[in-house]
C-alpha cells in the first residue's frame, strides 16, 4: 500500500500548473495595479494643476445713491485682489508623479 501510494502521481501535474498558473496571476496583478496607481495619482496632480491654474482675482466698483437733488445719501467703495502664483501653481517644486516627463506650463 505504501508502494502504491508513493508510485501514484495522479493529481500532481495538475497542481504544478496550478500553482504556476496563480504565480503568474499574482505577478501580473501586482504590476496591473501599480500601473493603476500610477496613473490614479497621474489623474490627481493633473486635477490639482487645474486647480492651482485658476485665477482667483477678483474686483467690484463702489457705487454712489444720492437723492433726487443730487445730494449723496451713501456711497460704497469698490475693491479689488489679484492672484499671484503660489508655490504649487506652476508645479516644480511639489510634482509627486514618479516618472512624469512633462511638467505643464501655467500662461
Amino acid at each position: 500500500m505504501l508502494k502504491a501510494f508513493l508510485q501514484d502521481e495522479s493529481g500532481f501535474v495538475i497542481s504544478a500548473e496550478l500553482v504556476l498558473v496563480l504565480s503568474i496571476g499574482v505577478l501580473a496583478m501586482i504590476v496591473g495595479l501599480s500601473e493603476v496607481a500610477v496613473a490614479v495619482n497621474t489623474e490627481l496632480n493633473d486635477i490639482s494643476n487645474a486647480i492651482g491654474a485658476l485665477n482667483q482675482s477678483y474686483s467690484f466698483t463702489g457705487f454712489t445713491g444720492s437723492d433726487l437733488g443730487g445730494k449723496i445719501k451713501s456711497t460704497y467703495a469698490g475693491t479689488t485682489w489679484t492672484d499671484t502664483i503660489d508655490d504649487c501653481d506652476t508645479n516644480t517644486s511639489c510634482n509627486i508623479v514618479i516618472g512624469a516627463s512633462a511638467t505643464p506650463t501655467i500662461e
